[in-house]
């Protein structure tokens, strides 16, 4: 019987790379995310190139309410959910804190930290009833260290690493496996989004070096959730190799 797994922001970056990948290893997938046209079209794509089982569910991460409606649909076959990605995140803004955009805050608050829980506490108990699972937490390095006008972000996925241990030691005795990654620098649309659609800024990031991109982290993602049962990585770093952490990057003229 095929794994399932469940990816949140699986519309574009890591999320989407991640069901690609977990799709031709013959995965199945819950697949979540607010762009319900880019999520009918993943679902297509994989369905017919890959032959496996997809559900699509669209859905805002922030809203608790949709969150619950979305889970309280499926039926018993789809609840032996496997492995949790929690992927859906973002950053928005990049202003000293005294500068800082409350709508910014909060959007970044409310999915990065709030959706992550909302999720976790959906699926957490039907990984328990099973009697196993894997959680794998989508961090950043950011979540290590803290850069100038990174204030809020930085501190969201600070909060996503101590929930990631947490949960590690609330789950030990139900046998559930906990993950999390922390990748540096990634070429998707994060910086569109934290540059609220300027395109030019957006390239500012990644300029003379070369990143990381979203197939390198589906990659490990996919690695440590095939480790032997009595195996499991708590904690990666992962980074391009011209990055050695958010601040310090070589980069080409």
């Amino acid at each position: 019987m095929n794994r399932i797994a469940l990816i949140t922001g699986a519309t574009s970056g890591i999320g989407e790379a991640t069901a690609r990948k977990f799709a031709s290893e013959g995965i199945n997938l819950i697949l979540t995310g607010r762009r319900s046209g880019l999520l009918e079209d993943l679902k297509n794509r994989l369905i017919k190139k890959y032959d496996i089982e997809v559900l699509a569910l669209n859905f805002d991460v922030r809203n608790n309410d949709e969150v619950v409606a979305a889970f309280n649909t499926l039926n018993e076959n789809w609840k032996r959910i496997d492995i949790l990605i929690n992927n859906a995140g973002l950053a928005s803004g990049l202003d000293l804190i005294q500068d800082g955009d409350l709508e910014d805050w909060d959007k970044m608050i409310d999915t990065n930290v709030k959706g992550l829980l909302y999720i976790s506490r959906a699926i957490l108990p039907l990984m328990i009833e099973n009697g196993c699972g894997h959680v794998v937490n989508i961090a950043s390095t950011a979540a290590k260290e803290v850069y100038e006008k990174g204030n809020v972000y930085c501190a969201s996925k600070h909060a996503v690493d101590a929930i990631s241990k947490g949960m590690r030691i609330d789950l030990l005795k139900e046998g559930i496996k906990v993950t999390s990654i922390n990748p540096g620098l990634v070429e998707t649309e994060f910086s569109i989004v934290r540059f609220h659609g300027d395109k030019e800024k957006a390239k500012i990031p990644y300029k003379g070096m070369k990143p990381l991109t979203g197939e390198d982290v589906a990659n490990v993602i996919w690695y440590v959730v095939n480790l032997p049962e009595h195996v499991n990585i708590n904690d990666i770093v992962l980074t391009a190799t011209a990055q050695a952490n958010s601040i310090y990057i070589k980069r080409e003229e």
